[in-house]
């Protein structure tokens, strides 16, 4: 799995203006919660640079205060003129708790509606999954060697492993092969 390292410092004051000394030393108020406990820290901005600006997910190895938690990023928060990075909540993942959480979706193979004159066009990046964290994925592959032009693949074409369970509409398409205007008047 992909792992990143984030290393914080524990908060003892919270509130807006201890979050407004924290953001002025380059560093960002972070909340991390799990079933049994709530954690408040600190950490630098770059420390979150690979698990943030990717489109893979990612799980974090975050150190604060002598321990060291497996998590996941559950939300984050920018500044809506500077798009700095204000705050970031992070979920602690417990054996035997699910969790829900949203995986990037690729693709396989070549579809012989685009070799003959279509065009690919992914619809859904990202599909909502829950499972246990000894269950979790990191990708979910489709397979489009059967698309044809004009068809549509959906969430329910997807084959997902043991243990992950898909939340998002099994009706909702993740990729179809468009006709282009050239080739309609021949069909």
């Amino acid at each position: 799995m992909a792992n990143v390292v984030i290393n914080g410092t524990l908060r003892t004051e919270t509130g807006k203006k201890a979050s407004k000394a924290t953001r002025a030393n380059d560093e960002i108020p972070v909340v991390m919660y799990g079933p049994k406990e709530l954690v408040h820290f600190t950490a630098k901005v770059s420390a979150f640079k690979d698990l943030i600006y990717t489109p893979e997910f990612k799980i974090a190895d975050v150190t604060v205060g002598g321990k060291t938690y497996k998590t996941i990023l559950k939300a984050k928060q920018f500044h809506p003129i500077s798009e700095a990075l204000l705050h970031v909540d992070l979920l602690i993942l417990t054996d035997g708790h699910p969790v829900k959480y949203e995986i990037p979706v690729n693709f396989r193979g070549s579809s012989p509606g685009v070799k003959v004159g279509g065009k690919f066009m992914q619809k859904l990046r990202r599909i909502k999954v829950k499972s246990l964290p000894e269950n979790m994925v990191l990708e979910l592959t489709a397979d489009i060697s059967s698309m044809e032009l004009g068809q549509s693949l959906r969430v329910r074409d997807i084959d997902v492993q043991a243990g992950v369970e898909v939340m998002s509409q099994p009706a909702t398409p993740i990729a179809s092969v468009e006709i282009p205007r050239a080739l309609r008047g021949k069909q």
